[in-house]
């Protein structure tokens, strides 16, 4: 797919972003090599592959787990909080 002036105005609009008229050419050449090589990805063959395949042996390898002990990291960042009680921060309603 070849992006022309048209897509890059309307995603432009849609992304509520600037691009200055130099770049302009730059960003086009940019977008189509992606959505050309996303044509590519879409001519593999997946059909025979399961949603969970893995390149990974034995899947997503995890860490331990392992209890931490007790900590006072909770307890330092409410030293720095204008008011706190019972390990919650006290702010002001915003909600009547």
């Amino acid at each position: 797919m070849q992006i022309d002036d048209t897509v890059l105005a309307k995603l432009e609009k849609l992304s509520h972003l600037y691009i200055a008229d130099d770049k302009k050419e730059e960003v086009k050449n940019q977008l189509t090599g992606i959505l050309d090589y996303i044509e590519n990805l879409n001519e593999l063959d997946t059909d025979s592959l399961s949603p969970s395949f893995s390149t990974l042996d034995g899947g997503t390898p995890l860490r331990s787990d392992i209890p931490r002990e007790i900590n006072d990291i909770g307890k330092n960042i409410l030293s720095h909080a204008p008011k706190s009680q019972n390990d919650f921060f006290i702010v002001p309603a915003i909600i009547e």
